[in-house]
C-alpha cells in the first residue's frame, strides 16, 4: 500500500509540473484548456500526447533565421528593404488604395519587401502548374531549388526525379529539402536514386523514434521550386499524380498555383536558404548567384510581397495578414480552404466582416480527405451563416486550394490552410498580389468553382439531427489539437 501511496504522489507531482509547463508554454488560451484537460483527464496518455505533439517550438527557436551572420550588415539589408518598399508605395500608390495597412505590416513584421515589376501566372491544378514547372526546369542554368511538403514516388515525381538528375548532368545545382513526414514514400528509393545522381537532397527535421515526441507536430507544409533566382512556383499543389486528374474513377482534387517571375522570387530564395543552411548545417550565404541583380525583364508591373510563418516566427504572420486582409476589405471577401479550424480572431474576424456589409464568402470541401477535420470544420458554421457569411460546399471533388480575393484588388494564394495547424504549428508560405487584374483572375476562377459547389441553406443546416452536431461540437472540443 505504501508503493501505491508513493506511485500516486509521483505521479501528482510530475502531473502538476507537466500542467505549469502547458500553461507557460502554449501561447493560446484554448489550446492551453485542451491540453490541460487532456492530460488531466486521460492518465498518462495525455502527457505523453503534449509531449509529442504540443511542446511549443516557438519559445524554443528551432533554428535561427538569420542568412547573414553579421548584424551590421543585416541591419543595413533591413533599411534597404524599408527604403525599397517605401518606393514602391510612393511610385504606385493608386494601386494600393486601401491595401496599404497590409503591406506595411509585412514590412515591419518579418521584413518581407514590396516587389513590383513582377510577372504572375494563376495555375489551376496539376495539370496547368506541372507542365509549366517542368519547362522552368528545363531552362534552368546555374540552380534549381524545391523545397516540398509530399513529394512522392510516382509518375510526375520520376518525371521530375529524371531532369533534375538530367540538369546535374548539364552543370546545374538541385538542391531539394523534402519533409521527412509528408515525403516519406521517397524516403527508401528515391532519394538514395537522387544523392547517388549528385542532387544535393535533406529531409526536413528527420524523423527518428528519439526524435518523434518533439519533431513530428512541426512540419515544413510549403512547396516552393526556384529557378536561377528569377522564376518561383509556390501554392496547395504537391508533387503527386492525384493532382492531375488523368483518371476518371478516381476522386478529383482541385488546387491552385502561382508562378512569380522578377523580384518577388528573392523572399521565396531568403526562406528556401535558411531552410537549406539548417536542414544542411551548410551556411550558404546571399550573393548574386542566389538574388541577381539583372532579372530578365518582363512585360508585367505586379506587385507581389511574400509572407511566411512557422514554429520559428515571432508572430503568426500568416494569420495576421489574413486577418488584416478581411479587416482591410470593404466590399467582397471569397476565401477558399481545405481545412477550416479558425480559432476565435479569425472567426471574429469574418464575423465582424460579415455585420459590416462586407460580402463574405467561403468554399470549402463537401467532400473530404479528413471526416474528423471536416465534422471539426462543420461545428463553426452554425455562427458564420447567422452573421451572414455565405457558405459553399464543393461536391465535384476535393477542393484543396488556399486562395483569398479580396475587393478585386488582392489575390493570395499560398500553402496554409485556415486551421491552427497552418497558424502555429507548419511552416508556410503565402504569396500576396497587389494587382486588380490578378485578383479578378482568381475572382473570377473561385465563382467558376461555385458553379461545382451546393450553397448552405442556414435554416435547413441547423436542422440536422441532433446527434450530428453533438458529434460536430465533440470534434470542436478536440480542433485546438489537431
Amino acid at each position: 500500500m505504501n508503493w501505491i501511496l508513493v506511485i500516486e504522489i509521483v505521479y501528482i507531482l510530475i502531473l502538476v509540473i507537466v500542467c505549469f509547463r502547458i500553461v507557460f508554454d502554449t501561447r493560446s488560451a484554448t489550446k492551453t484548456l485542451a491540453y490541460l484537460l487532456f492530460a488531466v483527464f486521460v492518465p498518462i496518455a495525455g502527457m505523453i500526447f503534449y509531449f509529442m505533439f504540443g511542446t511549443n517550438f516557438r519559445n524554443k527557436k528551432i533554428y535561427s533565421k538569420k542568412l547573414i551572420e553579421n548584424e551590421e550588415t543585416a541591419s543595413q539589408l533591413r533599411a534597404q528593404i524599408h527604403n525599397y518598399s517605401k518606393q514602391i508605395f510612393i511610385e504606385n500608390e493608386t494601386v494600393f488604395q486601401g491595401n496599404k495597412k497590409l503591406a506595411v505590416m509585412l514590412t515591419r513584421d518579418i521584413q518581407s519587401p514590396l516587389t513590383a515589376e513582377n510577372s504572375v501566372s494563376i495555375l489551376k491544378n496539376g495539370e496547368e502548374k506541372f507542365p509549366e514547372v517542368l519547362r522552368a526546369i528545363q531552362n534552368a542554368k546555374h540552380h534549381v531549388h524545391i523545397e516540398y511538403y509530399i513529394f512522392e514516388d510516382d509518375e510526375i515525381g520520376k518525371e521530375i526525379e529524371k531532369l533534375l538528375i538530367k540538369k546535374v548532368q548539364e552543370g546545374v545545382v538541385v538542391r531539394f529539402i523534402y519533409d521527412d513526414f509528408g515525403s516519406r514514400s521517397i524516403r527508401k528509393k528515391m532519394v538514395k536514386r537522387l544523392k547517388t545522381a549528385g542532387v544535393q537532397i535533406f529531409p526536413f527535421l528527420k524523423i527518428s523514434f528519439i526524435a518523434l515526441a518533439n519533431q513530428i507536430n512541426y512540419r515544413n507544409h510549403r512547396k516552393i521550386i526556384i529557378v536561377d533566382g528569377q522564376t518561383a512556383f509556390v501554392g496547395g499543389i504537391n508533387v503527386s499524380d492525384k493532382y492531375i486528374n488523368k483518371k476518371e474513377d478516381q476522386l478529383y482534387w482541385r488546387d491552385t498555383h502561382l508562378r512569380i517571375d522578377g523580384p518577388g522570387v528573392f523572399y521565396l530564395q531568403y526562406l528556401f536558404l535558411t531552410d537549406w543552411n539548417f536542414c544542411s548545417k551548410e551556411k550558404i550565404q546571399p550573393g548574386t548567384l542566389f538574388f541577381p541583380d539583372e532579372i530578365d525583364s518582363t512585360d508585367d508591373n505586379k506587385i507581389v510581397q511574400i509572407v511566411a510563418s512557422g514554429p520559428d516566427s515571432k508572430t503568426s504572420s500568416v494569420l495576421y495578414s489574413i486577418v488584416q486582409t478581411i479587416n482591410l476589405a470593404k466590399r467582397e471577401i471569397l476565401i477558399t480552404t481545405p481545412y477550416f479550424i479558425p480559432g476565435e480572431t479569425l472567426m471574429d474576424a469574418l464575423i465582424i466582416a460579415s455585420l459590416s456589409g462586407v460580402n463574405v464568402k467561403l468554399l470549402v470541401p463537401g467532400i473530404s480527405d479528413s471526416r474528423f477535420v471536416n465534422a471539426a470544420a462543420r461545428s463553426y458554421y452554425n455562427e458564420l451563416l447567422n452573421a451572414g457569411v455565405e457558405i459553399y460546399l464543393y461536391k465535384k471533388g476535393f477542393i484543396h486550394a488556399k486562395t483569398i480575393v479580396a475587393d478585386d484588388s488582392i489575390a493570395m494564394i499560398g500553402t496554409a490552410n485556415m486551421d491552427l495547424r497552418s497558424f502555429d504549428l507548419n511552416f508556410e508560405v503565402n504569396a500576396i498580389v497587389y494587382d486588380a487584374d490578378t485578383a479578378k483572375e482568381l475572382k473570377n476562377i473561385f465563382y467558376s468553382d461555385l458553379n461545382d459547389a451546393e450553397k448552405i441553406d442556414s435554416d435547413v443546416w441547423k436542422a440536422r439531427p441532433k446527434w450530428m452536431q453533438l458529434l460536430e461540437r465533440i470534434a470542436k472540443l478536440v480542433s485546438p489539437m489537431l
